[in-house]
């Protein structure tokens, strides 16, 4: 059975995807510089957060997905990023080809709040490969990719970042249900509000609690009475 090895040599954003996209330089390399008809890859990406240091303001924002600082050791676990699949053309022991990765914005997925949550440095991310293989030089054989193929890669916060930027510019993104939205449409339209960003920021000052030094909405928050 053919040996392959695998290895990631750079990532980029592509500038001319519909959406946010990240395009991986993936290496393969057939030992024994084995004849290789075609490679239907599988390819799953995690990202291993355990594998790099962090600064405090990057600490408070992944409070939400490990919990304090002190928990750490047990709960900074691998996070799903990507599961995506290549067909690797004809090759003889070695070739280079993109792995195109979509990646959502969305705030509810978990990859995506620790990357968000990244000021600088690299993602440490770690790439599970399997698959199935075409190859024989007089012939045609088909064997399997074994599961335990790997490669570490350490991608650049900019790469995140720049895609980021390309689609999203200075803005976040957040998916909510029909329900929700038309709701905050009614809301904006009674206020007469002029966008979005005015809409949620009157809703967070409603929210806001009341400032300490006004004892009146003090005490009617706490009564609910706003009589003498």
């Amino acid at each position: 059975m053919t040996a392959f090895s695998f290895a990631c040599t750079g990532v980029r954003a592509d500038q001319y995807a519909a959406g946010p996209t990240l395009v991986f330089r993936l290496r393969v390399t057939a030992a024994d510089n084995a004849r290789v008809h075609a490679l239907a890859l599988r390819c799953q990406i995690r990202i291993e957060p355990a594998r790099r240091g962090y600064e405090p303001a990057e600490t408070d924002g992944l409070a939400d997905l490990f919990g304090e600082r002190s928990r750490w050791g047990s709960t900074l676990q691998p996070v799903q990023f990507a599961q995506v699949s290549v067909m690797v053309p004809s090759f003889t022991g070695e070739i280079e080809t993109d792995l195109v990765v979509p990646c959502t914005y969305d705030m509810d997925i978990a990859a995506t709040r620790y990357l968000t949550a990244l000021s600088d440095g690299e993602v440490p991310l770690l790439m599970l490969f399997s698959g199935t293989a075409f190859t024989g030089t007089g012939g045609f054989q088909v064997e399997p990719v074994p599961w335990d193929r790997e490669a570490a890669f350490r991608m650049p916060v900019t790469a995140w970042r720049e895609m980021v930027e390309q689609h999203f510019p200075g803005c976040g993104w957040i998916r909510l249900p029909r329900d929700t939205m038309d709701a905050l449409l009614a809301y904006r339209s009674r206020h007469a509000l002029p966008s979005w960003e005015a809409t949620v920021a009157a809703l967070l000052e409603e929210g806001a609690d009341p400032p300490a030094h006004d004892p009146l909405r003090a005490l009617t928050a706490t009564t609910g009475r706003t009589d003498p």
